[in-house]
């Protein structure tokens, strides 16, 4: 037994023979394996795509946006992460993007502020809570913050390079969430 006998070696670790293989085809341009890998994480894509939109049909849209990037930028991946880790930051950065572009449009087209959602009357407390729900009437940025801290483990630093905000911004933003979900669901 060698000294390091107990260290794994990453691609170990990080994917199966199957995923490699199945990753190897996607870069080799493979459609069969692409469709394959795309059932195996629409579920994954589509729910971080609606907890950063709020909307179905954005985060439809934005989760084919991001199947779209995959297939052309699967070259990108590396084996130094998990497929999936790589993937949720990669569909992270496109979903802000497409916010982003969309907001753009809808604010030329319809000369909107911000979202009517947010301005909602909330329903009182009942039993049960459907953070989801609330989650969803959030002011973007608000929400986009929310959702990357608080649902999935980003840091404020990570948050504000992948915004464009201020580290301070993004604190302040989760604030704001936090203090109008508490209000909405009766804590306040």
């Amino acid at each position: 037994m060698t000294e390091y006998s107990n260290v794994v070696a990453a691609k170990d670790k990080f994917a199966t023979d199957e995923e490699r293989q199945l990753l190897l085809a996607v870069k080799n341009g493979n459609r069969q394996a692409y469709h394959q890998l795309y059932h195996q994480y629409i579920g994954q894509v589509y729910a971080l795509c609606y907890r950063l939109t709020g909307d179905k049909s954005l985060a439809e849209d934005a989760s084919q946006e991001v199947f779209i990037q995959l297939w052309r930028k699967i070259g990108d991946y590396s084996e130094q992460s998990k497929f999936s880790t790589w993937l949720h930051t990669v569909t992270s950065n496109i979903t802000i993007s497409y916010i982003r572009k969309q907001r753009g449009w809808v604010q030329r087209m319809f000369n909107l502020e911000d979202s009517s959602a947010a301005n909602d009357i909330a329903e009182p407390s009942t039993g049960e809570v459907d953070i989801e729900k609330y989650v969803t009437r959030l002011p973007e940025r608000a929400r986009i913050v929310f959702v990357l801290h608080a649902i999935e483990g980003y840091r404020h630093e990570e948050i504000a390079q992948m915004t464009n905000m201020a580290v301070g911004s993004s604190k302040a933003q989760f604030h704001r969430a936090k203090k109008l979900l508490e209000e909405w669901m009766g804590y306040a």
